[in-house]
């Protein structure tokens, strides 16, 4: 989420998932429309609006990219039970990088790939 301000007396303060933005406008003052056709005049420039937009999507590819492939996901999370329920027998991670001899239990043959 990103923090903008509701042009207005206080300027009151509020989060917006940025993947509901469809335009930001300087029309004088900066009206951001959302996916939903709902309209918000904010005190930022439609500048600083795009400035907060690439820097949250830059946050969310930098966490994603930095974690390591081989890394397990947390131990409870939605994501190792996922994991956890399409691995079942399959072989680890470990198997597959090399260390570990690799088996195959029926080989491809030429009926599988006529090309070949």
């Amino acid at each position: 989420m990103i923090v903008l301000h509701r042009l207005g007396h206080n300027a009151e303060q509020f989060h917006l998932n940025p993947d509901l933005i469809l335009t930001v406008e300087a029309t004088p003052d900066t009206v951001v429309t959302l996916t939903t056709g709902a309209k918000i005049v904010v005190v930022e420039s439609p500048v600083r609006v795009a400035e907060e937009v690439r820097a949250w999507r830059s946050e969310i590819l930098k966490d994603a990219l930095g974690r390591r492939r081989d890394e397990p996901p947390a131990r409870g999370s939605a994501m190792a039970r996922v994991v956890s329920s399409r691995l079942g027998d399959r072989p680890s991670l470990t198997a597959l990088d090399g260390n570990e001899p690799r088996t195959t239990e029926n080989p491809p043959t030429s009926v599988d790939h006529p090309e070949r």
